[in-house]
Order: C-alpha cells, then sequence, then structure tokens
C-alpha cells in the first residue's frame, strides 16, 4: 500500500538538512536501549475543548513596578471527559499568566509559594541537588532568555518553600528584570536543582512578552489576534490526574529516574488537543515548546470539522509565515510548511485564514520521540483551527517584507572558542542512559568556562551522543554558525576530532537570528557565537566572577547533570 504523505513525515524525511542530520543521528544512536512506551489510562476526544487563553499582567507603562506571583495547588479541568487534575502553576493557573512588559522599563517581581510540602509526584533522592536531606518541594523561576543578573536569574540552588527554607543561593528581595531587550517572547518556568522536570511538569510555566516600538510600528495582528501557543505532552490517569512514570528495570544509581519523558496526548495552553475558532484574517501565534523531552515537527492539514484529514497535499493549506524566533522578529518573514522546534524554543508565526472561510486546518506533529531516532509514541494530535468565526471588521494588519534590522556577529569577532563535548553514561549491559554530562564533568566540579564581560566567543558543542540535545545559555542570545559533521568513533578512541564533511548553513530560521536554545545533532560539532553583555548599567566591581549556568533544554537530562555552571568575569 503506498505510504502517504503525512506518513513519510514520521520516517524522518523533513527538509534537506533535517534529512542528512537524521540519517546521521539515526546511526550513531540505533544501540541505544529505550525505554518501554507508557500510554494514559483513558483515551479523550480531539478537538472538543475551546483553547484557553492564560490570562494578561501588563506592567506597561510603569517602570520599576513590582508585582507579586504566587505558586499554588490548584485543580483545573483540562479536558472535556476528565474529572478536573491536579496541578501546580503561577497565580493557581496552567499555563500562569502571560506577563507583558516594555522594553526599557524594569519590573520586580516577588515570586511566593503556597505549595504542599508533599511533591505531586515521586522525587529520586539520588539525583544531584535532590537529596533527602532538602525539603521535597522547593521552587526557584526563571525567565528563560533574559538578561538579568545572576541574583535574578533563577539559579538552580537558589530555591525557597513554602516555609521560608531556601537554598545557598537564594536572593531574599524580589527579582529584578531591567527588560533591555528588543521585542520578544520569553518564558518563565521553575529552575530548581534535581525537579525542574517534575515541577515543570506540574504547571510551573507561563510566557513572558517584551514589546518595544519597532513591533508597533509594523502593524503585525494584535490583541485577540495575537495567541500564545505553548505545547507541552502529558499522560493522565482516570480520574483526571496526572502521571508521571518511573523507570523500570533502570539504573540503580537513579531507581526513579527516567531517560526522557513522553506522553501520548498534546496540551495546548493546559488544555488536551483543543480547537480554535478564527476569523477569515491574520493571526500571530506566539509558539513555545515547553514539553519535557519532545521534539515538535509540525504542519497544518485540511480536515473536516472533527480533525479527519482530507488531503494529504500542501494544496488548499495556508503557510507558517515566521516572522521571529527565540531572541525576537527575523530581519525578514519566512513563509514555511513545516516547523521544527526543540524543547524551550520560540517561534513567532503568522497564519493568514482569509482566504479559507469554512475551512478547518489540524496541527499535526510527526516527530519521532526520541528525536531522531523514535521508539516511543509519536503524540501527533495538537490542535484543530475552525475559520468559522464570523469576520468582525476588515484586516488592516500586515506582514512587511522587511521587519528589523540584523547585526551579524562574525567568527572574526570572537576572542575564543572553546570545544565542549555533549556526552552521556550508559549501561554496559544495555546501553540504558545513566547520566548526561556537558563538557565531561559534573555540576560541582570546577567551572571550566570564564568568558570576559563584553567578549565575543564561538562555543562549539561536540555531540558524541544518539540524542538530539536543546542546548541553553543563560544571559545571552547567540547566533548559529554552522554544524560540521564529525567521526565519533575516532573521536572516542583518540579525543580527535576529524571532520567528514564540510560545514553545514544553519536553518533558514537559525541565522540571521537571535537564539537561546540550539539543536545539537548527534554526530556534528554545533557552533554558536555570542557576546556576554551584562544588563545596561548593571553594578559591577573590577575581578567580580559572576555565575550562571547553560545545560540541555531536555528537563530529564537538566535533572541529571546536564547542567554545568559557567562565569563571566569583570
Amino acid at each position: 500500500m503506498p505510504i502517504s504523505r503525512r506518513r513519510l513525515l514520521s520516517h524522518g524525511l523533513y527538509t534537506s538538512a533535517g534529512l542528512a542530520l537524521s540519517k546521521h543521528a539515526s546511526a550513531i544512536g540505533q544501540t541505544m536501549a529505550s525505554p518501554p512506551q507508557v500510554r494514559s489510562g483513558v483515551k479523550l476526544a480531539r478537538y472538543v475543548d475551546p483553547l484557553p487563553i492564560p490570562s494578561l499582567i501588563s506592567a506597561i507603562g510603569s517602570s520599576n513596578k513590582i508585582i507579586d506571583i504566587e505558586m499554588r495547588q490548584f485543580r483545573q479541568r483540562v479536558h472535556r471527559d476528565l474529572p478536573p487534575t491536579t496541578l501546580w502553576g503561577y497565580n493557581g493557573s496552567w499555563p500562569g499568566p502571560t506577563i507583558e512588559v516594555q522594553s526599557g522599563q524594569a519590573l520586580s517581581i516577588n515570586w511566593t509559594s503556597k505549595l504542599p510540602t508533599r511533591h505531586l509526584f515521586r522525587v529520586d533522592h539520588s539525583i544531584h541537588g535532590a537529596e533527602s536531606s532538602i525539603p521535597e518541594v522547593r521552587n526557584v523561576a526563571h525567565i528563560h532568555g533574559a538578561c538579568v543578573l545572576p541574583d535574578d536569574d533563577g539559579f538552580p540552588e537558589a530555591w525557597f518553600t513554602a516555609n521560608g527554607e531556601h537554598g545557598p543561593k537564594f536572593n531574599p528581595r524580589p527579582s529584578f528584570y531591567p527588560n533591555g531587550q528588543s521585542s520578544t517572547a520569553l518564558w518563565y518556568h521553575d529552575h530548581c536543582m534535581g525537579i525542574t522536570r517534575l515541577n515543570i511538569y506540574a504547571g510551573l510555566a507561563g510566557f513572558y512578552l517584551i514589546r518595544d516600538e519597532a513591533e508597533r510600528t509594523l502593524n503585525l495582528p494584535s490583541g485577540e489576534y495575537e495567541v500564545p501557543l505553548m505545547l507541552q505532552d502529558r499522560l493522565f490517569h482516570r480520574d483526571g490526574s496526572l502521571y508521571y512514570p518511573t523507570v523500570v528495570n533502570g539504573p540503580r544509581e537513579h531507581p526513579l529516574w527516567i531517560q526522557e519523558f513522553y506522553g501520548d496526548m498534546n496540551c495546548v495552553n493546559g488544555m488536551v488537543m483543543p480547537f480554535l475558532e478564527v476569523e477569515p484574517r491574520k493571526y500571530r501565534f506566539r509558539i513555545l515548546n515547553a514539553a519535557n523531552s519532545r521534539f515538535y515537527h509540525l504542519r497544518l492539514f485540511n480536515t473536516d470539522g472533527a480533525g479527519k484529514s482530507l488531503d494529504d497535499s500542501f494544496d488548499d493549506v495556508p503557510s507558517f509565515q515566521q516572522i521571529g524566533t527565540d531572541g525576537g522578529l527575523l530581519p525578514t518573514p519566512l513563509e514555511l510548511r513545516y516547523l521544527l522546534i526543540g524543547p524551550a524554543e520560540r517561534f513567532d508565526i503568522v497564519i493568514d485564514f482569509s482566504n479559507f472561510k469554512g475551512k478547518y486546518f489540524s496541527l499535526v506533529n510527526d516527530a519521532p520521540a526520541p528525536y531522531t531516532m523514535g521508539g516511543q509514541y509519536v503524540a501527533e494530535d495538537v490542535m484543530l483551527f475552525k475559520v468559522t468565526k464570523p469576520l468582525s471588521g476588515k484586516d488592516t494588519s500586515t506582514v512587511p517584507d522587511t521587519l528589523v534590522p540584523f547585526e551579524a556577529l562574525e567568527p572574526t569577532y570572537a576572542t575564543r572558542e572553546r570545544m565542549l563535548l555533549v556526552s552521556e553514561k550508559e549501561r554496559p549491559s544495555d546501553g540504558y542512559v545513566i547520566i548526561g554530562l556537558l563538557g565531561d564533568a559534573r555540576w560541582h566540579d570546577p567551572i571550566t568556562e570564564d568568558p570576559k564581560a563584553g567578549s565575543t566567543e564561538i562555543w562549539s558543542f561536540v555531540n558524541i551522543t544518539g540524542d538530539v540535545h536543546p542546548l541553553h545559555i543563560h544571559l545571552v542570545q547567540f547566533q548559529v554558525l554552522n554544524r560540521q559533521p564529525f567521526d565519533v568513533q575516532t573521536y572516542q578512541q583518540t579525543g580527535k576530532i576529524v571532520f567528514t564533511g564540510k560545514p553545514m548553513a544553519p536553518e533558514s530560521n537559525e541565522r540571521p537570528a537571535h537564539k537561546d536554545t540550539i539543536k545539537s545533532y548527534p554526530g556534528f560539532v554545533t557552533r554558536v557565537i555570542q557576546r556576554f553583555d551584562l544588563p545596561q548599567g548593571a553594578p559591577t566591581t573590577p575581578g567580580e566572577e559572576l555565575v550562571y549556568v547553560w545545560h540541555c533544554h531536555i528537563l530529564e537530562h537538566e535533572d541529571n547533570e546536564m547542567m554545568r555552571p559557567y562565569k563571566v568575569v569583570i
């Protein structure tokens, strides 16, 4: 029987660059042990609930404002056919409220906790930073992508509890965010050492939008026509409760920790496979992959009102116009048919429904899990767009041919290139991953990355694992230079990098672009360049060392040693 075009997607046929990377990755990771698939205890109908829109906290127009954000346990209905689910959320919602600020206007947030003392999920106390000697429930908030000083960055050891206990790096005052960046979509989430995967899975995540005048002059879709979409996958019990599995026959070093998490149901803004009724006009979508481990490879399909596919071709389907990424707007829009978004990445896109009145389009994911090897359940159905809402008025919004200027960082600007190993330790008997490492070091080992404030460096990630790792560097927005394949076996035997091909140009939406999270592919050296600028006007002392972190944003990896501190030297 012929394979449909949709099914071909699930076999790794993506963009030309993605195809080459996928083949190379599969060869490296083919012996890696994969845990059995886990499924929810209930089957749920798709596209029966409307998409929720997070509440909005706007701090625009009031510099140095202080707002309170409280972490609470609550119950929220995530599907028509499920009882309410017990969750943790900022201000008692999943996702938390969208925080909107003006570029150049500082904001302080007083993060507080009223969470219980017992966690929703089992904690593996063998994980470094999650020992039984410290409180089981503890938290610290990080605004992902923000340029801030370390005390306000949500350092993993800066945790606190509802009872007043705290970690060694705790900041007692409200966190200060100068918001000196250009217009962009950041996000905030828990960042507590050893249990980040559990805290975010419980619901602790939300959007943080920075606005500026350049964005306002573009006349992009706005107001109710700008919609945040937080993508996450989950497992549910019949009683509506979240299920986070523990490993069977796992490594004795970490008896409860799992290598990666993959749920069988996609949630958007905290709702299982929702629908959104739209007008026949342009909409702006701020897409965030907030999943623990899942990559999303997305495209639109022409369907009926129930989401049944009518046509696998690209005919009569709107395109994605990508206008921005992690660090803000692109110089020019890109017309795309697919979106490949790794954990923690953000895509700013416009979809024009103007010529599709009365149509229905399902947003479908075809990315193998783990990406790119497969072996776990592919949660395909994401959400449904119904172009059935009457047009409220003439659509005067635009997507201009030119967006914002872009300053390219060239390799010649760099004062240093660092070769940074991305590796994993496996159980010899079957290849089951025990921990992941960056720079061949654990969290508590001496700091080896020490760029000077204001300097420009190239960081080259040397990935010898079978995984695609989304790597995130705090403080900076970097630019992707290239990826180059190398001989992994030779490296493992000799420690020497022998390249097997020429450098590959970044994807079209990776350069020119500002990024804070990058896909590091197996068997490739991935190069990024960044200038280590501190917030403008930040008080500093000569010789001072400011400590930040860089890590894999697969949360299960981050929690188990795949995170390292680095210091910016004044």
